[in-house]
């Protein structure tokens, strides 16, 4: 990965490339949600409204996001949603599932199902061959029924509604069904994923289904392919970019970039890697832009070191205190604000103080603001984790 001297990858090169290969650019939008999330590699998906919103950011014709993001989703099954890097839920292209499960979900779905075994043990609830009855016979009944939610599949598998009490005498003790923690760990384990929501494509309540079958790869061979899928969209970024978005250890990260011959490059926060053969500039030209990124939008969350676009002292505005981003106005490849949206509809913005931006971006921000609003029409879009601009604008 040394070797001689480095190549400079400046601030306004990875703005460019983050406009290309992010589809943010006007000229650079894409025709299908397909061609959205195969671009950023995965979509997070904790918020429902997240993968919409960020899906319609980045297609020419905006109008289409909310149906061909379902036919994507649910008929023609291109695009899943799943758990995947740091225990989060996304929303991969189908052909990733193997991948995705193999770097990041087997290590996780072993805690996981420790944890539950070890949490109903203490309940004196029925063993682990109890559950691995509960299990099968769940996962028949969704197989019979192609979706369900977990009441459903209770009424195949009524012990799914047993009940064990969680961490006594602890402050955050409670009480958990099994249809939860089981499903959970199926989850995990790339056994279920997320199907067709309950209501509108805002909803937080979802169906489940049985995960698309998918090889089991090798651990080593699954993180290399990841992180050259990811570095391709999102390179040059830094060993600690990396090991936050896998969540892997730092051997981990190490291994991968030597198997796929990163290259090393010089970043104004130290050394960065991009894929082999990515060290030069970007010669398309790409006009100013302006864009309205979601809450948890995947460009915002991309990269763990974020000054590079996102100024230090725009961060308590619009980050949560467990810190997911809220909802971002861009302009030209950095962020310079917040927007949210009204109960009467209207998308209300604002740049912060020190952003520095003209009547230029004032009016190519109001034009995507009025873009969104047109597309979003009726429906209501609250981000799930609120930010402290986003309360403000939204009152």
């Amino acid at each position: 990965m040394g070797g001689g001297q480095q190549p400079y990858v400046g601030v306004a090169e990875r703005r460019t490339r983050l406009a290309l290969r992010h589809r943010l650019a006007p000229a650079a939008r894409g025709a299908y949600p397909e061609e959205v999330a195969d671009a950023l590699v995965a979509l997070h998906g904790t918020d429902p409204a997240t993968v919409y919103l960020a899906v319609g950011a980045r297609l020419a014709e905006r109008a289409k996001t909310v149906a061909e993001t379902e036919r994507a989703l649910y008929t023609d099954r291109a695009l899943v949603r799943m758990h995947g890097m740091r225990h989060t839920v996304f929303v991969f292209p189908t052909e990733l599932t193997a991948v995705v499960h193999a770097s990041t979900g087997l290590a996780v779905a072993a805690r996981e199902r420790a944890s539950l075994v070890k949490d109903m043990a203490k309940a004196g609830a029925p063993d682990a061959a109890w559950l691995k009855e509960v299990e099968e016979s769940t996962l028949g009944a969704l197989a019979r029924r192609g979706e369900a939610t977990a009441a459903e599949l209770a009424q195949d598998e009524p012990r799914l509604r047993e009940q064990f009490a969680y961490a006594a005498g602890k402050s955050y003790a409670g009480v958990h069904t099994v249809s939860s923690r089981l499903l959970r760990v199926l989850g995990v384990e790339g056994k279920v994923v997320r199907g067709r929501p309950l209501g509108s494509w805002t909803s937080t309540q979802a169906r489940w289904a049985l995960a698309p079958e998918h090889p089991e790869l090798d651990v080593a061979e699954a993180q290399t392919a990841l992180l050259r899928r990811w570095l391709t969209a999102c390179g040059p970024a830094t060993e600690s970019d990396l090991k936050w978005w896998t969540g892997w250890r730092v051997t981990e990260v190490r291994r991968a970039l030597a198997a796929i011959g990163a290259q090393e490059v010089r970043l104004d926060e130290g050394t960065g890697y991009v894929v082999d053969g990515d060290t030069e500039p970007v010669t398309v030209p790409v006009e100013p832009w302006a864009a309205l990124l979601p809450a948890l939008d995947p460009t915002a969350m991309g990269w763990q070191l974020r000054d590079w676009f996102l100024a230090p002292d725009l961060r308590p505005a619009l980050f949560d205190r467990s810190g997911n981003v809220g909802p971002t106005v861009w302009w030209d490849g950095r962020v310079v604000g917040g927007w949210a949206q009204r109960p009467d509809g209207e998308i209300a913005w604002r740049v912060l103080d020190g952003a520095g931006v003209g009547r230029e971006a004032q009016s190519a921000i109001e034009a995507e603001a009025a873009r969104l609003r047109e597309w979003v029409g009726t429906t209501r879009v609250t981000p799930r984790f609120r930010t402290p601009l986003e309360r403000e604008l939204a009152r």
